[in-house]
C-alpha cells in the first residue's frame, strides 16, 4: 500500500504553491510520525494562506513532538488569534489549553 504522504507528495510536485496540497502532505507526514518532514509543508501551508488556522495548530503540535516548545508556542499563539477572530470556540479552547502547558 502506498503511504498517504506519497499521494500528497505527487500533488505538491504538480502544484508546489498550493497551500491545501502542502497542508495535506504535512498532515500525512505528521500521521506517519515524520515530524521533521512535516514542518516544511505545514509552514508553507500556513504562509500560503494567512487566515488559515489549521496548519498553525498542526505545526505547533509538530513542534511539540520535536521538543521545540518555543516554536510551538508561536504557532499556537498565531492560531489562537485566528480562532478568536473567526469565532472558532472549540479550537480556541484547545489552543488555550495547549498554551497553558508550555
Amino acid at each position: 500500500m502506498i503511504p498517504r504522504s506519497e499521494v500528497f507528495r505527487a500533488r505538491v510536485e504538480s502544484d508546489p504553491t498550493n497551500p491545501l496540497f502542502r497542508f495535506s502532505l504535512g498532515q500525512a507526514l505528521f500521521q506517519e510520525s515524520n515530524f521533521p518532514a512535516a514542518v516544511e509543508h505545514l509552514h508553507q501551508a500556513a504562509e500560503g494562506k494567512a487566515d488559515w488556522m489549521m496548519p498553525r495548530i498542526l505545526l505547533g503540535k509538530t513542534y511539540l513532538h520535536l521538543a521545540q516548545k518555543n516554536l510551538a508556542q508561536i504557532a499556537f499563539q498565531e492560531a489562537l488569534q485566528l480562532a478568536v477572530a473567526q469565532g472558532h470556540e472549540d479550537p480556541e479552547a484547545e489552543l488555550r489549553q495547549l498554551l497553558s502547558t508550555l
